[in-house]
């Protein structure tokens, strides 16, 4: 990992991801395949990787529903998904 890694944490565990990546990659990256659940229970992932879809919202510093596709990683920040 480069000197510029980026330090959080999704659903409690820690990651490091490279500067410059999204919330939605560094989730994949730790093997999260589920970011939320629908109303009705169903599984839901990032579709369209550029903020349109909604589909990849999840919690960041307490904030729910924030599009993890176009939200960068920040040192210390936390991330909860739904999905589990």
């Amino acid at each position: 990992m480069p000197e510029d890694a980026v330090a959080l944490r999704i659903d409690g565990v820690p990651v490091r991801v490279a500067a410059g990546t999204t919330v939605a990659a560094a989730i994949l990256e730790a093997g999260v395949a589920s970011f939320r659940r629908s109303v009705g229970g169903e599984p839901r992932a990032p579709l369209c990787g550029m903020g349109i879809c909604f589909e990849c919202r999840v919690t960041i510093d307490g904030t729910p529903h924030v599009r993890s596709c176009t939200t960068l990683c920040r040192p210390g920040m936390e991330v909860l998904t739904g999905g589990r």
